[in-house]
């Protein structure tokens, strides 16, 4: 009779033996094939991979003046595996002139970077001067498990434009997710044209292999650096940007919030690009990057914040100019037409919305001349009210006026090469339905007609304005570079963007900013040696109003379109004619005379008092 328990008892302990081996066999596969870990120890053991960081692209302006460039700094590096429980921190400490915490804080934020292997160099130190470099190379040979790194950082040579340049700081969790491209410790374009053309500056990263013996002493190069791999510099970028022309803006604004945006019409490159206050980009470089970054964020005037694309604002009287195309190309009324009252302002079912004083009635290029209120609410409420049968009912006659606002670069983004533009607000039927409840008409929404209200739109959208009546109807979208090295622009920066107004329409537009500079609201125009068109506005504010200044010059074959904004300026001649005058002749004649430089070291120094609260 078999004993059945016996037999049983030898199937299990030949499971449990089965098993066993299978277990082996994994943790073998695991080991040998899956897992990267001795692999990692061995090539550490055997190499060492040196990352060769290219030379980022410079930049320069339209004249090829030096902007941007590179300087040599260092990283120092630790293989923490390689790092030895008997280093000398004390030593090592003063080599660095860093504390004993300092050490010990670093060395635990290298354990707990993205990507961390103890095999592998990690980043312990950034961007060393060669003056502070140069007393660590000579002790290195002490600290096993250190090495470096030569990298560069940005230098700018000029203390102006650095909202358009932009900035270079350390890789967030964030970048290194986002693109494989980069490790931790390394850099990149955080702000302005460092960001928006980060992977034509950076360039591609080199490798170098380098043979260690047993005792981790570098040998030379692997296969006589067969499988090295050479760092490709960045491309360097040639900006639209003047940067005599920016430097007198920056000039012109200091003391004053707001911008100042000027654009060449028949390309669509910005000459400048004011937004004040603003910083010193040599502020911002290197190690100092931070405590800079923190202190202009406390700063409740906000100089971090772009004003030319970020700034939303009411174009005020600049934006009757879209309202004369509007009405004129829709047949709403007719240029010579003279049958609109302006009895100190526009007045019906007792509304009343003021004017200055002046003739009455007016046509439409007079009515530009002297920023006629009344002309231009008439002309909605014609276009709103009285002319159902041509759009059926206010909401289309709304949507209608909102197509051609959109036509002429408002309401949304332009698209400037530049990271954190805004889109502005125009309203459309939909939008009013909501908020009135379907319940509305011309009267309900009539401050929208002199740029009031809801309205509201960027300096870089209101130069694009400037930029479309001088070309009479079209326009290019705007940015700020102008040459990529051995690439062609996108073609958004190239293709016209044609508005619904007709050409008619802008002609007679065109006459009206003209009359305005010869003997309206912006006439302090009249005295240069060119042929400027411009026109003034006032924009409503709680405190005091905002100046407005939006104009081209000259009249024919257009050089500069211009938009000048200085909040709680007043009037628009108080500030906004005389900057933008100043801002055109220094373009277009290439210098100021004797009698403008001194009128641009007066608004130099004009300072408007603000409050402290944040803006």
């Amino acid at each position: 009779m078999k004993d059945f328990q016996l037999e049983n008892r030898r199937f299990v302990i030949g499971g449990v033996a089965i098993m066993i081996v299978v277990v082996y066999i994994l943790r073998l596969f695991q080991l040998q094939i899956t897992s990267e870990d001795y692999k990692k120890s061995a090539d550490s053991n055997a190499f060492l991979k040196k990352i060769e960081y290219p030379s980022r692209g410079v930049i320069r302006d339209r004249k090829g003046q030096l902007l941007v460039y590179n300087q040599p700094a260092y990283d120092i590096m630790v293989v923490m595996n390689e790092a030895k429980d008997h280093l000398d921190t004390l030593e090592f400490c003063k080599a660095l002139n860093i504390s004993r915490e300092d050490f010990d804080r670093r060395m635990d934020e290298v354990k707990h970077t993205i990507g961390y292997s103890r095999f592998t160099q990690q980043l312990f130190m950034s961007q060393l001067s060669e003056a502070d470099f140069s007393v660590f190379q000579e002790k290195i040979f002490r600290f096993p498990g250190f090495y470096f790194q030569q990298r560069s950082i940005r230098q700018y040579q000029y203390p102006f434009a650095a909202h358009v340049l932009g900035d270079v700081a350390e890789v967030s969790p964030k970048d290194i997710e986002a693109d494989d491209y980069y490790l931790p410790g390394d850099y990149i374009g955080k702000t302005g044209v460092e960001r928006s053309y980060e992977k034509q500056l950076r360039g591609e990263k080199g490798m170098q292999i380098l043979l260690r013996d047993a005792h981790g002493r570098v040998q030379g190069r692997y296969m006589n650096g067969r499988f090295d791999r050479r760092p490709v510099a960045g491309k360097n970028l040639q900006l639209s940007i003047d940067g005599d022309l920016q430097a007198l803006g920056e000039r012109l604004m200091e003391g004053k919030i707001g911008s100042i945006v000027a654009i060449e019409p028949s390309t669509g490159e910005v000459l400048c690009m004011v937004s004040s206050p603003n910083y010193d980009p040599r502020m911002m470089v290197g190690r100092k990057r931070s405590e800079s970054h923190r202190m202009l964020s406390a700063n409740a005037l906000k100089p971090l914040y772009d004003r030319s694309i970020m700034g939303t604002y009411p174009p005020g009287s600049t934006f009757k100019t879209t309202q004369g195309l509007t009405f004129v190309t829709e047949g709403i009324t007719h240029p010579t037409q003279t049958a609109y009252p302006c009895g100190h302002g526009f007045n019906f079912k007792g509304l009343h919305v003021g004017c200055h004083g002046h003739g009455s009635p007016l046509a439409l290029v007079p009515a530009l001349s002297t920023s006629c209120n009344g002309y231009f609410c008439w002309g909605l409420y014609y276009m709103i009210n009285q002319h159902l049968s041509k759009y059926g009912s206010v909401h289309n006659a709304m949507n209608r006026w909102r197509d051609y606002m959109v036509s002429m670069g408002f309401g949304y983004k332009l698209g400037v090469d530049l990271p954190g533009e805004s889109r502005g607000m125009i309203p459309n039927g939909d939008y009013y339905d909501e908020r009135y409840k379907k319940s509305w008409n011309g009267l309900t929404v009539i401050s929208i007609a002199i740029g009031q209200g809801e309205v509201t739109a960027t300096p870089l959208q209101i130069a694009n304005l400037g930029a479309t009546i001088a070309n009479r109807g079209w326009f290019i979208t705007p940015h700020v570079v102008k040459q990529v090295q051995h690439e062609k622009l996108d073609t958004l920066y190239t293709r016209r963007h044609r508005t619904l107004a007709s050409r008619a329409a802008y002609d007679y537009v065109v006459q009206g900013m003209r009359a305005s500079a010869t003997g309206g609201t912006c006439k302090a125009l009249a005295h240069y040696d060119f042929v400027a068109c411009g026109k003034t506005g006032t924009a409503q504010n709680k405190g005091h109003d905002h100046s407005v200044f939006m104009g081209f010059a000259p009249m024919e074959k257009p050089k500069i379109a211009v938009a000048v904004y200085v909040e709680n300026g007043g009037w628009g001649a108080t500030y906004g004619v005389p900057i933008g005058g100043l801002i055109m002749e220094q373009y277009i004649n290439g210098k100021l005379s004797e009698a403008s430089e001194k009128k641009a070291t007066e608004f130099q120094h004009r300072h408007i008092a603000y409050g402290t609260t944040s803006r």
